[in-house]
């Protein structure tokens, strides 16, 4: 089974909302975590060397990403969605562009 994570500043509207749209897909594991010190759930080497594929929503993602956690990014995949902080949770128009986005990284 693939493990995908999702990553944004705070893991408060884009990644949890990602991890809840793809958390209905039957051949994945999802989790999500956020590259700020307070995020909801903030970023860890673990969840890093657990991931098979990370999602970030912006570039400053994984550019914090491949500074910060360099070490435990040997296997995974890092796949910006370019996805602006503009978004509620579950924003309908952010559960669209996270389908459209991310859904051919996950077939």
């Amino acid at each position: 089974m693939k493990k995908v994570l999702f990553v944004c500043s705070q893991n408060r509207l884009r990644s949890p909302t990602a991890e809840q749209v793809f958390s209905k897909f039957g051949n994945i594991e999802v989790a999500s975590a956020g590259t700020n010190h307070d995020a909801d759930t903030p970023l860890t080497n673990e969840l890093v060397a657990w991931a098979d594929i990370i999602f970030v929503m912006e570039k400053a993602h994984r550019a914090k990403l491949q500074k910060k956690f360099k070490a435990s990014l040997k296997k995974a995949r890092i796949i910006c969605l370019d996805i602006p902080d503009d978004y509620e949770f579950m924003d309908p128009a952010l559960v669209r562009l996270l389908e459209v986005r991310a859904s051919s990284y996950l077939a």
